[in-house]
C-alpha cells in the first residue's frame, strides 16, 4: 500500500521541497493555522470513515503539545496522513465482507488467521496499524515522563530489575528492528511481561499478546526532526510517555 510504505522519499515526494518549508514556517501560527493547510485532506479522511466501523480518533492534545520531543509537523502528519489512511482502507476491505464490517479492529487482528484470506493482508496491514496507532496516542502525554508505578512499576521490577533496564531492553529492540516497525512492552498469555518487537504494523495482539507500552519506529513517526537518528528519537520518547495510561493498560489486561 503507498500510502502505507511512505518514509523520507515519501514525505519530499508528497509535501515536495515547498511544500516542507511551508510545514517548517508554519509552527509558529499554531495547531489552527497548520491544520488549515491540509483541511482538504482532512475532510477527504473524514468523509471516508465518518460512517463506518473503524474511525480515526482525534488526538487527546494539541499536535504541538509534546513539543520538543515531537514536533508539530509530524504529529499533524502521523494523525491526519498515516493513521487516517489505515482507516481509510480498513474500512474500504471491509466493505467486501459485509459479515465483518461491524468487528472492532482489535478483535480482527487477534483472530488474524481465523479471517477469510482475502481479508487477512488488509486487516493485518491496516487494522494492526489503526491499533497500533490509536494506542500509540493515548501513551504519550505533555505531562509525561518520570517513572511507573503502581501495579505496573512493581511488575516492571520484578521482571527486569528495573525501570532503566526495562527502557534499555525497548530501546535495544528497537534498533535492531530493521526497516519499519515497533518495539514494545507486552503481557503475554501467562500474565509475564516481556519486551518484543513487531515488523510493520503487525500487533502483539497477532500473537496472543496484550500491548502495554508501544513506540512507533517507522520512519514517518520521527524523520523531520530526527532525520536518521533513531535513537535519539527513541531516548527522547521515554520524557513524554504516559505511564497512567500504560498502567492502566495493564490493570486492564488483568481483568
Amino acid at each position: 500500500m503507498r500510502q502505507q510504505a511512505i518514509s523520507r522519499r515519501g514525505f519530499l515526494r508528497t509535501l515536495g521541497f515547498a511544500g516542507t518549508a511551508a510545514l517548517a514556517g508554519n509552527m509558529g501560527g499554531g495547531q489552527r493555522a497548520f491544520a488549515a493547510d491540509f483541511a482538504p485532506l482532512t475532510r477527504t479522511y473524514s468523509d471516508a470513515v465518518a460512517a463506518a466501523a473503524a474511525t480515526l480518533p482525534p488526538l487527546p492534545y494539541a499536535y504541538n503539545a509534546l513539543e520538543p520531543f515531537i514536533d508539530e509537523a509530524t504529529m499533524w502528519i502521523h494523525l491526519n496522513r498515516h493513521h487516517a489512511a489505515y482507516v481509510a482502507n480498513l474500512n474500504a476491505a471491509l466493505g467486501n465482507y459485509p459479515d465483518y464490517k461491524d468487528t472492532d479492529a482489535t478483535t480482527l487482528i487477534s483472530n488474524i488467521n481465523a479471517l477469510p484470506e482475502g481479508l487477512r493482508t488488509p486487516v493485518r496491514n491496516n487494522g494492526g496499524g489503526h491499533v497500533n496507532h490509536s494506542i500509540f496516542w493515548t501513551i504519550m502525554s505533555p505531562t509525561g515522563g518520570g517513572e511507573p508505578s503502581g501495579a505496573l512499576a512493581q511488575a516492571i521490577n520484578s521482571t527486569f530489575g528495573t525501570p532503566g533496564y526495562m527502557k534499555s531492553l525497548v530501546n535495544d529492540a528497537a534498533l535492531k528492528r530493521f526497516g519499519s516497525g515497533w518495539t514494545w512492552l507486552v503481557m503475554d498469555g501467562k500474565g509475564q511481561l516481556m519486551v518484543t518487537s513487531t515488523a510493520n504494523q503487525d500487533s502483539p495482539y497477532m500473537e496472543g499478546m496484550t500491548p502495554l507500552l508501544g513506540i512507533d519506529v517507522w520512519e514517518h513517526a520521527y524523520y523531520l526532526k530526527y532525520q536518521n537518528r533513531r535513537a535519539d528519537y527513541l531516548n527522547a520518547w521515554w520524557s513524554i510517555v504516559n505511564w497512567d495510561a500504560v498502567n492502566q493498560r495493564f490493570i486492564d489486561a488483568h481483568v
